[in-house]
């Protein structure tokens, strides 16, 4: 497993690379993925709101966006692994100051909100989407899963 972790100016000094790695890690083995390959930026609101914008084509910030490899449903979608063996995911990026912002909202921690950002954004790499109810149900439960185990990990 491969977790590529980069971080805007001063966004290093507020998060520790070994947590996101280990959220990261949780998450990918949940969903039988070890051989894979992702990366994590986490940026602030121009940042994100010029990548939610050139990409999306909304100009607005917003707290994650994942940019997968191979989009396509879960269930439906076949891998084929590359020659280093790794599935090759995509990147999930992440706006600090508005994961803090929502944190405060919702009476959590930035920690927690990071979790969820991050979870939600992998589970986008695998191709779980919430564009239809029944999908959106079965991210949610996914995430649900995969975050009571991190907590029940956490020391």
């Amino acid at each position: 497993m491969e977790i590529n972790i980069l971080f805007d100016t001063g966004f290093d000094a507020v998060l520790d690379r070994n947590w996101l790695q280990m959220l990261a890690e949780t998450a990918l083995k949940c969903e039988n993925q070890s051989a894979a390959e992702m990366g994590i930026f986490i940026t602030g609101q121009e940042q994100i709101r010029r990548l939610h914008n050139e990409y999306m084509g909304e100009d607005s910030v917003t707290d994650v966006l994942s940019f997968a490899m191979n989009e396509g449903d879960v269930d439906t979608h076949e891998f084929v692994l590359p020659i280093d063996g790794k599935r090759h995911l995509g990147e999930v990026i992440i706006s600090f100051p508005q994961a803090e912002k929502q944190a405060a909202e919702q009476g959590h921690t930035t920690e927690r909100e990071i979790t969820v950002l991050l979870l939600h954004g992998i589970l986008h790499l695998l191709g779980y989407d919430h564009d239809e109810t029944v999908r959106q149900q079965r991210m949610q439960l996914r995430e649900k899963h995969i975050l009571k185990i991190i907590e029940e990990n956490l020391p």
